[in-house]
This record gives structure tokens, C-alpha cells and sequence, in this order.
């Protein structure tokens, strides 16, 4: 039995030395009870609870859409019923054309049909169970045939560097390998290019035999693992782009979706190999060779391929996904909510892709659960949310977004993403920078479930090789998990969190319980500490008097993103035009220094009568939604945050200030300029924003 390894006693003394501190957003007698509340609740999630979760979830594949997945809906559901949570299902009716037969054969030389599935595994259960067919989500149907070409990653500048060698895809099959850039924008632009398909594939140079011993002997991928995952671009249901998949949504017809229209499928590193190794023409740039035991080429012949994709699009396109909520009304403020999610469906039995997350959010719920019982109910409401058809294009999450966006924009507080909570030693972390603070603070009180006598924090520092006087590195909210409605979309304040490390079963069947147990969280210590950072996490906003956001970090981040942009202007033979915005983010700076002096210097005398921290929050509230635009990007009118987005050419780039950049990248250097002023000028309402929450709480 596994026992909890968090010594109460131990956290005891965490909560006396944190009471005599000060919490932002907190009067001395709230932070006391705050840091006695988060230490309570940080000892109550265990590694036997979360590990009878990743058992019981992983048991099976469970795509969105399938009986399989409505079994998770179930067990998450009956979960926080027995928490004493309140309960909710939101069901969508959403397009997700399933796959029914899958063939791709080599048809020259020597003709073979190549094996589409995932061999077992000696002692994995689940590697000899249903397996999802080896294809990409949203992936077009039909049956091509051509010459087979090889594409390295299949970026942009890829297809530019085939153009400048005189090799083209165009009637053929392009072969591209994983990484380097999100697989829809891969399938996107070997279609742009005349492509009749796409095939992708893991090389072993990546994330198989030439990165470490391979499952079952270690983590990572065998030659016959196959790592599926969607193709398409954008968030949510393409057939309502923009607004929820409800009854009597207007749905677009196929033709017009933003979605494939070729096969794209992916294929092991075993069955590559069978297309890869006797191509002729060109040998690959040195940087485009991989692990396999053979120079690359990059064709077109003499190997032949026929791929062929049915799927059940004509009879069966439109199926249910259920989002699923425990929730824990505000005792003071109940129309303010704290959101912490992350989603259910996986592309096999996905134990960490996504049941880590699941399992985080699930033991965060039982911790807030019971203090509820205890009689300490938080101030603000506090949603626990699992998320349906993320793997299909964040569906379930934008969905449900799309529905609930003026509650939203009117009370969300900040959404906590917990989308791979747990597959490797090493903590780290993503959030507005206007977050990161109270992600690291959080941290600190949290035991290390790998070194011991160190915090979460001190062993990320540790890991990170922080060097003093600096704090570990965050990254940023640029898109690809269900955090991007919130802030992509409605300028929500997210941070994300997770233990990840090296690994090669993504996607694939072999994401399974026995693979967490050996090799991605042995003892289940670190699905424990997530949860414990998350239920943290969640106490520390929904509790604050004054909402906790810390707006000078933000404004010192966004300034030391300057330099880069005049950069990529100067690149284009223009003038550096930076100066608009970094006049705009010193104002921001200021105010948000005259903003943390006075709510601190407001709240060491007590709490705030209810009138003016009511206000100061509302302003508050408003900073980063000041930051968002209406009609949104040009390229992108669904994200209408302008300060970080997935980059359109790459998917797994964040790209900053995209307003501006994309307007840079099109070489239109009027419409920069303009972007560049549109930008400042919101910068100063958030600043405007700062003020008013600075009058809200007094003047120190």
C-alpha cells in the first residue's frame, strides 16, 4: 500500500513560517488562514488515490466519441459525486469523422501491404487490447497512389528548400517525420504544395532506439509505435467556427471546414523504413538525415506507395463529447470563478496524455472537497473541469468557452491547465507572466516527490540550474491545450504546470498504466504533487481579497520582447519601431508598482471594506482583456489575445505580439506600424485598468 508522503507535521511548520509572511492579495490574519488552508489542503492528495485514477482511466482506449471515452465521463462524474461535489455534463454535438479502415501498401519495389497497428507488448494489457486505427484525426478520406517523397519536417522552409533542389510533391506522397511543428500545420502545407497525401512518422533519431532503450526495456518508442493525433488547425468544432456546437447550431458544410482533404496517417519508424530506405534522387541535406540505419534520399521514386483512408464521414460524422464539472460554490462571491481543467480523451489508453492531468484535477477536487465539509468554504467559486475531444483540436474546451463566454469574460478569475501533469522528474510550468509568481510561490510549499528535504520549487531550480537572483523559466501561453479559449480567445489569466521529462509513447498504444508505473512516475509521488500545487493554486485565487495577479512581472516580460521585434523589422530594411510600446509598458510597470504598494499598504491595516476590493477587482479583472481585440488576428479572427499565440507557421512556436508579427512577416510594413500603435494603445487601457484598481483600493 502506498502510503501519503507529505508529513502533516511537516506542513505544519510550512504554514506557521508562511503566516508570518506576507501573500499578495491577502490582510495578515486572511494570509495566515490562507497558508493553514493550503497546507491543509496540500496533504491531502496521495499517490494511492491518484494511482487508482491512472488504473481505472487508463484501463482502455478511449477516443473522443467512442463508448470507451463515455466510461471516463462516467467514473470522473461518480468520483465527485462521492466528494459531495456538485455535478454537471455538458454534452456537444460535435464534427469527428472516426476512421473505419486504414491500408497504406509499399506497391513498388517489391509490393507489400505495411502493418497499421501497434504489436503488444510482453506484460501491457492494454498493447493487446482495441487499438484506434493508425490515422490522424480530421484526416481526409481516400485511396491515392504516387511516388513517395521525403519532406524532413515538413516546415515551411522545408518545402523552400525542395523548390530550391527542383523536387516537388505535387501528385506524389510526401513522407515528413514528427517534431519541430505542430502535424496539422505538417498535413496544411504538403496539401498547399499538391501533395495527393501525407504520411508521418516518428523517427528513432527523436523519440525512439536512437534516444535510449525502447519500451518495455525503457521509455522509449519501439519500431512498431505509432503516434496518431489530430490534423487539423484551429480550436474547436469546425463546424460552428466560432460559436458552440449547441441545438440548432448553423453548421458550415464540409467543403468549407478548415480540415484536411488528403490522407494524412501516421506510420511507425519500422514501416517508414520499408518506404525510406530504397528512395533514390537527391541524398538529404546533412540536417535532414534521421536514426535510421541508412543515407536519406529525398526521391520522388523509384519507391511507390498507395495509402488508403476510409472513414465514416457520409453516415456518422456528427458525435456526442460530454465536458464534465465538480463544482464548489463561492460562499461571498459566486459569480467569480477559478477554473482548473484538463482533458479526458487520448488516443489510447493515455496515461499521461491525458490521465495524469485527469487524476491532478480529480485529487485537487477531493482536497477542496473535504475542507468544504469541514466547513471552509472558498470565497469565489471554483469549477473542476475535464475537458472531451482536446486530441480532435481543443473541442470540448472551446466549446464550452464559446457557450459560457459572457459569464466568463464577466467573472473568470484564471484558468489552471493540467494537461500532462506527470511523466518524468522534472517540474515546469507555462502561465501569463502576470501568474508565474503565484506559480512559483505555490511551489515552494510543496514537498519534492523526488529529492528529498527540497520543495517543488527548490528541486526545479535545482533541475533548471537557476542561477541566483534569477527564477526558473516559464514558458508562454502560445496555444495547443485547453487553456487557449481562456486566453487566447477571452484574455483569461492560465498558468500550466506538470513533471515531464524524455519519452517516446506519445500517442501511442503503449501511453499505458505499465509504462507510468516503470517508467513515467514510479509510485505515483508526482501525480500527487501536482494535484498539490493545484489545489493550492486553486485556494490562493479563489480566496484573495485582492486578486493576486502580479502586473509588474508582466510589463518587464513583455518589455524584454522588444529588441526581437525591432530586430525582425530592421531584418525587413525598415526603421525600428518599438518605441510606441516600450513607452506604453514602462507606463504599465509604473502603474502596476503603484498598484502593488497600494493594495499591500491597504491590507496590512485589514481587509478592505467590500465596496472597494470589489472594484479593485472588477479593474483587475479587466487588465488582460484589455489586451484582446474584438475582431482578433487578420490571419486568425478566433484568437483575439495580442499578446502570445501558437505561431501559424509552426504550432508548437509561441509567437508574441502577433498582431504585429504577422503583419511583419507579410512585408506589409504599413499595416505593422499600425498594428504596432493598436497595440500600445491597449497596453495603456490595461495600464488605465491598473489606476483604476490603484483608486480602488486608496492611495498609500
Amino acid at each position: 500500500m502506498l502510503l501519503r508522503y507529505v508529513p502533516v507535521a511537516l506542513l505544519a511548520g510550512a504554514a506557521a513560517l508562511h503566516a508570518q509572511q506576507a501573500t499578495p492579495g491577502y490582510s495578515p490574519a486572511a494570509s495566515a488562514r490562507e497558508r493553514a488552508l493550503e497546507a491543509d489542503a496540500i496533504a491531502r492528495p496521495t499517490p494511492a488515490a491518484a494511482a487508482a485514477h491512472s488504473h481505472a482511466l487508463s484501463r482502455e482506449t478511449h477516443v473522443a466519441g467512442t463508448a470507451a471515452d463515455a466510461r471516463t465521463r462516467d467514473y470522473v462524474i461518480q468520483q465527485m459525486r462521492a466528494m459531495g461535489l456538485e455535478t454537471e455534463v455538458r454534452p456537444y454535438v460535435v464534427y469527428l469523422p472516426h476512421a473505419t479502415a486504414v491500408h497504406v501498401w509499399r506497391t513498388s519495389p517489391d509490393p507489400r501491404e505495411l502493418p497499421m497497428s501497434e504489436p503488444p507488448v510482453p506484460g501491457d494489457s492494454t498493447s493487446t487490447g482495441p487499438q484506434y486505427p493508425a490515422v490522424n484525426g480530421s484526416s481526409g478520406a481516400g485511396n491515392v497512389r504516387g511516388n513517395v517523397v521525403y519532406v524532413n519536417y515538413g516546415l515551411v522552409e522545408d518545402y523552400a528548400r525542395l523548390d530550391s533542389l527542383g523536387v516537388s510533391v505535387k501528385n506524389r506522397i510526401a513522407i515528413a517525420r514528427y517534431g519541430r511543428s505542430f502535424r496539422g500545420i505538417k498535413a496544411r502545407e504538403a496539401e498547399k504544395h499538391g501533395a495527393l497525401g501525407l504520411i508521418i512518422y516518428s523517427d528513432p533519431k527523436d523519440d525512439g532506439s536512437g534516444a535510449g532503450p525502447v519500451y518495455p526495456q525503457g521509455r522509449f518508442r519501439p519500431e512498431g509505435g505509432i503516434q496518431r493525433g489530430s490534423v487539423m488547425n484551429g480550436a474547436g468544432d469546425p463546424s460552428t467556427p466560432g460559436y458552440p456546437s449547441v441545438a440548432g447550431a448553423r453548421r458550415i458544410p464540409q467543403a468549407d471546414m478548415q480540415v484536411p482533404h488528403i490522407p494524412v496517417v501516421p506510420m511507425s519508424y519500422g514501416n517508414a523504413a520499408e518506404l525510406l530506405r530504397g528512395m533514390t534522387g537527391p541524398e538529404a541535406p546533412e540536417r535532414w538525415q534521421g536514426g535510421l540505419p541508412f543515407r536519406y534520399h529525398l526521391g520522388p521514386g523509384p519507391v511507390e506507395a498507395r495509402v488508403s483512408v476510409e472513414t465514416d464521414s457520409a453516415a456518422h460524422a456528427y458525435k456526442t463529447i460530454w465536458d464534465t464539472f465538480g463544482v464548489v460554490r463561492g460562499s461571498d462571491l459566486p459569480n467569480e470563478l477559478v477554473i482548473i481543467g484538463g482533458h479526458r480523451d487520448a488516443w489510447g489508453p493515455g496515461a499521461f496524455d491525458n490521465v495524469s492531468g485527469t487524476a491532478s484535477v480529480l485529487e485537487a477536487a477531493r482536497a477542496v472537497a473535504e475542507q468544504v465539509k469541514a466547513g471552509n468554504r472558498p470565497r469565489r467559486t471554483i469549477l473542476f473541469a475535464t475537458w472531451d475531444a482536446e486530441e480532435w483540436g481543443l473541442v470540448g474546451s472551446t466549446e464550452f468557452v464559446e457557450q459560457d463566454s459572457l459569464r466568463l469574460a464577466r467573472g473568470a478569475v484564471a484558468y489552471f491547465n493540467q494537461d500532462v501533469s506527470a511523466s518524468g522528474p522534472n517540474f515546469g510550468g507555462a502561465a501569463s507572466p502576470s501568474l508565474r509568481a503565484l506559480v512559483r510561490d505555490v511551489a515552494r510549499e510543496v514537498p519534492s516527490p523526488d529529492s528529498a528535504g527540497l520543495s517543488v520549487y527548490g528541486a526545479w531550480r535545482r533541475s533548471a540550474k537557476t542561477a541566483d537572483g534569477h527564477e526558473p523559466e516559464m514558458e508562454s501561453p502560445g496555444g495547443g491545450s485547453d487553456f487557449a479559449g481562456f486566453y487566447n480567445h477571452l484574455g483569461i489569466p492560465m498558468a500550466d504546470w506538470g513533471f515531464g521529462g524524455p519519452g517516446g509513447v506519445y500517442h501511442s498504444q503503449y501511453d499505458s498504466f505499465e509504462w507510468m508505473r516503470r517508467f513515467g512516475d514510479p509510485g505515483f509521488r508526482r501525480h500527487a504533487a501536482s494535484a498539490q500545487v493545484g489545489a493550492a493554486a486553486v485556494l490562493r485565487m479563489a480566496n484573495a481579497e485582492v486578486l493576486p495577479y502580479d502586473y509588474e512581472e508582466f510589463a518587464h516580460t513583455l518589455r524584454g520582447y522588444l529588441p526581437a521585434l525591432d530586430s525582425s523589422f530592421v531584418a525587413k530594411g525598415w526603421p525600428a519601431a518599438s518605441g510606441p510600446l516600450a513607452g506604453a509598458l514602462d507606463y504599465m510597470g509604473r502603474a502596476a508598482a503603484g498598484f502593488a504598494r497600494a493594495r499591500d499598504a491597504a491590507l496590512a491595516g485589514g481587509a478592505l471594506p467590500a465596496a472597494r476590493r470589489d472594484r479593485a477587482n472588477r479593474a483587475l479583472m479587466a487588465v488582460e482583456r484589455a489586451l484582446t481585440r474584438r475582431e482578433g488576428l487578420k490571419t486568425r479572427p478566433w484568437y483575439r489575445g495580442l499578446v502570445y499565440v501558437a505561431d501559424e507557421d509552426n504550432g508548437y512556436s509561441t509567437m508574441v505580439f502577433p498582431s504585429v508579427g504577422e503583419a511583419v512577416r507579410a512585408g506589409d510594413r504599413q499595416l505593422a506600424e499600425r498594428e504596432v500603435a493598436d497595440l500600445a494603445s491597449r497596453i495603456m487601457a490595461a495600464s488605465q485598468a491598473l489606476l483604476s484598481a490603484t483608486e480602488a483600493v486608496g492611495e498609500p
